[in-house]
């Protein structure tokens, strides 16, 4: 499952005249049963939405007032995450007659009072921002908005906002649903929303919430997979400066090449990229070699193998990645811990969409062809994975057949593709008329055509040594060595 949690806007995107029909509730019913969770992330203040939309309670989480209050509807407890409106701001927009609404952050008017709201800011000199909605206008304190609250709220749920469609239709939608995966607005949704959204549904506010709910159920939004580019993740540039990106969620990466090629380094560039973007890695390192990857957590050394345990424990926190060291496991065992641990994160991914990404490294060994258990250890879909290896040929025929990019690195690239064609019995591409220098790669991009290219992949920005953080042996807590 790639979308976890659906994230509604209430007024003109859920309900209608302030009321949600019946039709949309049952809705939020089926996507619940799906085992989904559901956000509401409304400009309402808590009080004031209760009132209106009584089924409150089947959401997970509620953020109110723009994004500056967080509510548990199953405990009843809310968390305040902005500050109480000054004062003297209140008092000057009371002596100029302006109506208002106050909140726990909140101070909320209606046009045409947007003025006098500017100039009291100005004249006393605050640091607050007014976002308009409609008709009406909201003042909060700087850098609360609905993606700030909608970000608090999957943080206490553990979900990532990859993992997130969002849903809206007015201008303080904008920030939620940049956050989003996939952002969706109604076919009510004002102009430019629609402009920037991902998706248009054809129904409007609470039929294309509607709308919306059973594609997600029923092929979890894959019919827009070639809409959702503003996460690819940059690869490099061919040699006539066009950049070369990989999609998050298509097909796998398989980085191959002799031993000293540079390997490592293509990995690395791509496994920073991906953390910069705040996709979630889990990478299985049998040689100790990525242990000090900055924005990691390592797992074990060369005395203490990793439990399973440790491994999901890790992952539950959706920002941070695993490198799980198998130094202290015997090499003909590395296989076997693997095949334990991949059902456990299949089964994480499943609940909670994460780790977005599987890493493999020396896969020839954790996944060799000759290992008769291979095909019962790769339950599909597996998700996206990047295998790194020196012998693709070596590589059990179930993981080789879900690459979509082979990367081949180092001398003789077209002994390294042809391993991988002829292991799957396919006709090697041809080759690039030039050789690659030793920055560039030759790519194949195997479902999309049948000739390789060359490529200058992006370098790796930091030093995989600074800042490095794993978990001591025995210890549960974290370390942190430069």
């Amino acid at each position: 499952m790639r979308y976890t949690a659906l994230a509604c806007d209430y007024d003109g995107t859920l309900a209608w005249d302030g009321l949600v029909t019946e039709n949309t509730l049952a809705a939020l019913d089926r996507l619940l049963a799906s085992g989904r969770r559901l956000i509401l992330v409304t400009g309402r203040e808590l009080p004031d939405l209760m009132d209106v939309f009584p089924q409150f309670e089947i959401f997970d989480r509620i953020v109110a007032e723009n994004g500056a209050l967080l509510y548990r509807p199953s405990t009843h407890e809310e968390k305040v995450l902005g500050e109480e409106p000054p004062k003297p701001f209140i008092a000057a927009l009371r002596s100029r007659g302006v109506p208002l609404s106050i909140g726990h952050s909140i101070v909320a008017t209606s046009t045409p009072h947007e003025k006098a709201v500017v100039d009291v800011i100005r004249n006393l000199g605050l640091e607050l921002h007014v976002v308009f909605n409609k008709g009406s206008v909201m003042v909060l304190p700087s850098g609360v908005n609905k993606g700030t609250g909608l970000n608090a709220a999957l943080m206490e749920l553990g979900l990532s906002p990859h993992n997130v469609v969002g849903v809206g239709d007015a201008e303080n939608d904008h920030a939620f649903l940049a956050l989003c995966e996939c952002s969706v607005a109604v076919a009510n949704a004002l102009p430019m929303l629609k402009e920037r959204a991902d998706i248009v549904s054809r129904g409007a506010r609470g039929d294309g919430v509607t709308e919306l709910i059973d594609e997600l159920l029923e092929d979890d939004l894959q019919r827009y997979e070639s809409r959702l580019t503003r996460h690819n993740i940059l690869l490099g540039e061919r040699q006539d400066a066009s950049q070369v990106h990989l999609r998050p969620y298509a097909g796998d990466v398989l980085v191959a090449g002799p031993s000293g090629s540079g390997k490592s380094t293509a990995t690395i560039g791509i496994l920073e990229r991906l953390a910069e973007a705040g996709y979630q890695f889990c990478l299985i390192d049998p040689e100790g070699d990525y242990e000090a990857f900055e924005g990691s957590v390592t797992l074990g050394d060369s005395n203490h193998a990793p439990s399973f345990e440790e491994v999901l424990q890790l992952l539950k926190t959706p920002y941070e990645n695993a490198v799980v060291n198998l130094l202290g496991i015997p090499l003909g065992d590395r296989p076997h811990y693997f095949a334990g641990l991949l059902p456990r994160l299949q089964e994480l991914r499943s609940q909670t969409g994460r780790p977005h990404w599987l890493v493999v490294d020396e896969a020839h060994h954790m996944l060799p062809s000759s290992w008769a258990p291979a095909p019962r250890a790769l339950p599909q879909p597996l998700g996206p994975v990047l295998l790194v290896t020196v012998h693709p040929g070596h590589i059990a025929r179930e993981a080789l057949s879900a690459v979509d990019v082979v990367l081949a690195v180092g001398e003789a690239p077209e002994e390294t593709l042809g391993a991988y064609a002829s292991a799957l019995g396919l006709r090697a591409p041809r080759m690039p008329a030039t050789e690659p220098s030793s920055e560039e790669v030759v790519a194949w991009f195997r479902r999309s055509g049948e000739i390789a290219e060359i490529v200058r992949v992006a370098p790796a920005r930091g030093d995989r040594r600074r800042h490095r953080r794993k978990y001591a042996e025995g210890d549960v807590g974290l370390e942190k060595s430069v």
